[in-house]
């Protein structure tokens, strides 16, 4: 195994993993990380790649609600579990729905540091407005646990998701920001986001495989394994890490990152400091 290759498919695994399930879009970390490691003559390779990885992330948010997914999968003759089965369900229609319409469209025309950077400094500025605004009416937040999610609820969240078909957006920050905007708190916005991104993110990768069928390879195998690895590791630490954070923390942290992130793309791209592909 080439060693060079296997460190940068740890690092993209890592890069996975700490930014699928912060506000912070992991596809754009990923597009900016592959631009920065040089991937040359593996561009396709790497499409299926990162599609693999992201299977990691999407087990270790499986392995942190296990219980709770189990009580769904075994207890759907229950009405409190019919309901939520239902509600993540209806939010992840509309992303599903215009991701298979959009995809190719979106990847040709956005796939690039530039817009990517964009989304990251736009995205920053609407976390830092929903914050100013949850302080200023604190008594917003009408929904305490993801057993009180409404269908309509649910469909409103849907529709933030289907923003972060924009590579840089963030689908958990998407989700998060909206359901805030919609009246749940910071915790059950936060939990609904992880139990959404099982579908959403399962959806796409089986999607995205099918598509990319004929790039598979069984030589690939030990390095998508370090990938997937990597990324299982560090998403459910970021998983747990994150759940302890937002009990005493707001998103505004997460916001001038992406902000200061964004402009450090566009400068460090503008003066030739570092040559962004397009």
């Amino acid at each position: 195994m080439d060693i060079v290759l296997a460190l940068k498919a740890l690092i993209m695994g890592l890069v996975e993993g700490f930014t699928e399930f912060l506000p912070i879009s992991s596809t754009g970390h990923l597009i900016l990380a592959e631009h920065l490691l040089g991937f040359h003559g593996l561009e396709e390779k790497m499409k299926v790649f990162e599609i693999v990885i992201q299977a990691g992330a999407i087990f270790a948010v499986c392995w942190e609600y296990r219980a709770r997914i189990a009580a769904v999968l075994t207890g759907l003759g229950d009405p409190k579990q019919q309901r939520f089965a239902l509600n993540v369900l209806i939010a992840f229609m509309p992303a599903a729905v215009l991701g298979v319409l959009f995809s190719k469209a979106i990847k040709a025309k956005l796939f690039a540091p530039v817009p990517v950077a964009l989304a990251f400094i736009v995205g920053g500025f609407v976390i830092l407005w929903v914050e100013k605004r949850e302080k200023a009416n604190p008594a917003m937040a009408r929904i305490n646990s993801v057993d009180d999610i409404k269908p309509i609820d649910a469909l409103k969240i849907g529709i933030a998701q289907a923003f972060a078909l924009i590579p840089g957006t963030s689908r958990s920050g998407a989700t998060i920001m909206g359901s805030m905007i919609f009246g749940f708190s910071r915790k059950v916005a936060t939990e609904f986001s992880f139990f959404l991104a099982i579908p959403t993110l399962l959806g796409a990768t089986v999607y995205s495989l099918y598509k990319e069928r004929a790039l598979l390879s069984a030589s690939d195998l030990p390095l998508f394994s370090i990938g997937t690895v990597a990324a299982f590791v560090s998403a459910f630490l970021c998983v747990r890490w994150l759940l302890r954070y937002i009990s005493s923390h707001t998103f505004t942290a997460f916001a001038w990152y992406r902000i200061a992130f964004g402009l450090m793309v566009l400068v460090t791209g503008y003066t030739g400091v570092i040559v962004w592909a397009d």
